[in-house]
């Protein structure tokens, strides 16, 4: 389904606006940005992420069959429990990342825009004998964000009828404001294809450390309990007196040293402007930064030194 194709009847709601590449095709607001921050904190709003694509995974073995693949545990997930799920690379490096939840007969799936074709191309790739079937459904399912960073799936075809019968919409600048906030990385975007999930503030959201085997556990398992990740996510607060965000993917500087990238960034109702970023371990946690010519303070979202901590409790 095209971009096109996917435009949301909502972006012709009055005053709205229509969200820029990778969001395009949902409206970033309806012309009120911190107030409708602050209707999504209060529980009373929803947003349009119906642009991410939408895939599900029926079968008897679908539950057993990801369990293997990724680095959830999902083989006894209950019906209407929602989680996040990682696969990686041999080298433990993230590939791919999206949402499910389990019906009871089919996981429902969504995943990055313009990720969800690479996705079910690695995952019938690995189906092999086992019972299961995996589908794009994005012409026909919607996802639809809540407070709390929550989220469900409607048919795509009541997609304008939502203000009519849950309430008016709020942009997707209210929710990345939400989801920069609370050091939730987009995978992709917040991430490069060098990431792994222990720089990246994903251990125990998208991965379980308790689980058995799967591709790239050696690497997570390593960095967690004896070594600290080569790099760190950080929540940047960006100076207020500059009109204008980074750009996401630009170079992140420590004096004249390299520090790492900037992934999105938001203007908070509460906190001001603010981005993401990895930045190298060894760059001090009160090191002042500069991302594309905008000066920024850090605040901790993965600990520099998070495997020297795991250390002592083996040992007890």
């Amino acid at each position: 389904m095209s971009a096109s194709e996917r435009r949301s009847p909502l972006l012709d709601l009055p005053g709205a606006v229509e969200a820029d590449a990778p969001d395009a095709g949902v409206a970033a607001h309806y012309g009120s940005l911190v107030p409708e921050q602050r209707r999504l904190a209060a529980g009373e709003a929803f947003v349009d992420l119906s642009h991410r694509d939408v895939l599900t995974i029926s079968g008897p073995d679908r539950l057993a069959w990801l369990h293997d693949l990724t680095t959830q545990h999902v083989r006894e997930l209950a019906p209407g429990t929602p989680t996040s799920a990682l696969i990686l690379s041999p080298q433990g490096r993230v590939e791919h990342g999206f949402d499910l939840v389990d019906d009871g007969t089919t996981v429902w799936a969504h995943t990055e825009p313009g990720a969800g074709a690479a996705l079910i191309a690695f995952l019938d790739r690995m189906r092999f004998m086992s019972r299961v079937e995996v589908s794009d459904v994005g012409a026909d399912w919607a996802v639809v964000g809540l407070p709390g960073l929550a989220w469900e799936l409607r048919p795509r075809a009541e997609l304008a009828a939502l203000p009519e019968t849950v309430g008016a919409p709020v942009g997707l600048w209210a929710w990345e404001a939400a989801r920069i906030a609370a050091g939730r990385p987009r995978i992709g975007h917040d991430t490069d294809d060098k990431t792994i999930p222990n720089e990246a503030n994903l251990l125990g959201v998208a991965v379980h450390l308790d689980k058995g085997c799967y591709r790239g556990q050696e690497t997570v398992a390593r960095v967690h309990t004896l070594g600290r990740p080569p790099r760190r996510l950080t929540l940047l607060h960006l100076d207020g007196s500059v009109d204008r965000l980074p750009q996401a993917g630009a170079e992140v500087m420590a004096g004249e040293r390299r520090a790492g990238r900037v992934g999105m960034s938001a203007r908070h109702g509460e906190l001001g402007p603010i981005a993401l970023a990895l930045v190298k371990r060894s760059v001090p946690i009160t090191q002042a930064l500069v991302v594309d010519g905008v000066a920024a303070a850090q605040e901790v979202v993965v600990d520099p030194e998070v495997g020297l901590h795991v250390r002592p409790r083996m040992r007890s």
